[in-house]
Parts: structure tokens; C-alpha cells; sequence
């Protein structure tokens, strides 16, 4: 990353839509503004909630059906692949408006960070060797070299891009302890094994003390949103509704 400043935001739970729009928002803000400055943040679902990717057009009817019938919601995400399940893990975004325009490089740079995190809590994790593909279903079917999986290859983090004028978003989620019952409903397999002695709070802790060692040209400052931002966030959180 370039140096520079760089922005953390404040750690929200909110509903699937507004969460996606404050993703588009960033990403339209760095690219209107013309900043070198990346901004990450962490969060959390209000609920679960079943994101699809970006293409994603066809969708098993039990995932309509379990939205009508009230045990999911399902929202539609800026970035691309498969749908991931939002419950019991961590999701990251990172805008990065100066990223390699390779995308596999891309994607590399970020997962020697998320790699280096967990190692510094004692978990290993390494690239997936599956070949990537846009009709997987559930993101967590398959793990490209994009993907990061543990030592027994439970895909533990999947990560997508989408990009704007050469800026990136990229989102990640991260698999800590996942609803099995709910999980193998919707998708029919067995979800990674839970990490049941790492907390949400030393994830973060780790991940965003490892980005500053590894970045440390950039420097990090906090950041929140004023009231006018968040009019336009909750202004733009129906685009990305489903149900």
C-alpha cells in the first residue's frame, strides 16, 4: 500500500442492506474523491442473513422459501461469487484504491495479511488449490487461491472483489462458529468446524495489529460517519434488498 492514511471504521451490527450500502458508499467515495487512502472495517449481521454475489442469478427455492418463511434474509452484495451464510463469524471489507490491478495479486496481498493473522493466533491456514468458478452455488463449496482454508481444508475465509475506476472492494467472511443446523439446511453439507476459543475481539485485534505491522508506511486512524452519510447509505440500502 502507498503511504499515507489510512481509515478504520467503528466495529457495526447492522441489517444486510445497509451493510452492502455502506460498502458501495465507501467504494463510490474513494473513487469521487480521488483518495489514496484505504479504508477497512469489521462487522456483524443483525440476524441471518444469506448474500449473493454480484451474478448470482439462480438460486435453490428453499432458500426462498426459508426467507418467506422467516429463518434467513436474504441481500444482495456489490461483489461477486457464490452466497455465504452470515451468522456466528467475522466480515470484513477492505477499499483499497491503489490495489494491484492484477486480481490474483490483489487477492495474494490481502491473504498473506489474513494468513499472518491467524498464525499469530496460533491457527494455520493456506490458499485453497480448488480452480475458480462463478457457478458454485455456496461460496464455501470450493476454495480457490482466493479462499483461505485450515489444516484439515475447511474453508475458513472467502473472499471477493469488485472493482469501480480501479478501486477495489473487497469483502471477506470469516467462519468462526457457524449454525450447523441452519448451515446444512441451506446448503446440504457440513460447515467448517466451529473455532470455539477464538473470540470475535481477538480476531480483530490480531487482524488489524498485523495490517499495521505489515502496512506500516500507511497509518491508520479511526473514523465515523456523519449524519448526511448515513442519509445517503440508508437512501441506497433497497438496492440490494431481496427479500
Amino acid at each position: 500500500m502507498p503511504a499515507g492514511q489510512g481509515w478504520m471504521l467503528p466495529f457495526l451490527e447492522l441489517d444486510g442492506p445497509s451493510q452492502m450500502a455502506l460498502d458501495r458508499w465507501l467504494l463510490e467515495q474513494s473513487v469521487t474523491s480521488g483518495t489514496k487512502s484505504p479504508v477497512l472495517r469489521f462487522y456483524g449481521w443483525k440476524g441471518p442473513w444469506l448474500s449473493l454475489g454480484r451474478h448470482q442469478v439462480a438460486t435453490p427455492p428453499h432458500w426462498q422459501a426459508l426467507a418467506d418463511a422467516g429463518v434467513i434474509k436474504l441481500v444482495r452484495r456489490p461483489s461477486g461469487g457464490g452466497a455465504v451464510l452470515h451468522s456466528g463469524g467475522l466480515t470484513y471489507a477492505l477499499i483499497w484504491p491503489d490495489a494491484h490491478r492484477q486480481r490474483r495479486e490483489a487477492y495474494r496481498q490481502t491473504s498473506t495479511w489474513l494468513i499472518d493473522s491467524f498464525k499469530s493466533l496460533g491457527h494455520t491456514l493456506e490458499p485453497g488449490r480448488s480452480a475458480a468458478t462463478a457457478r458454485l452455488q455456496n461460496c464455501f463449496a470450493g476454495a480457490s487461491a482466493a479462499d483461505l482454508v485450515d489444516r484439515e481444508a475447511h474453508k475458513r475465509i472467502g473472499s471477493a472483489q469488485y472493482w469501480l475506476h480501479g478501486h477495489l472492494l473487497q469483502h471477506g467472511e470469516i467462519v468462526l462458529q457457524p449454525p450447523a443446523d441452519l448451515w446444512e439446511t441451506l446448503f446440504d453439507s457440513t460447515p467448517p468446524a466451529p473455532l470455539e476459543a477464538l473470540t470475535q475481539q481477538e480476531l480483530i485485534t490480531a487482524l488489524t495489529q498485523t495490517l499495521q505491522n505489515r502496512w506500516p508506511e500507511v497509518h491508520w486512524h479511526g473514523q465515523t460517519l456523519g449524519d448526511d452519510a448515513w442519509q445517503q447509505v440508508k437512501s441506497a440500502s433497497g438496492n440490494y434488498r431481496l427479500a
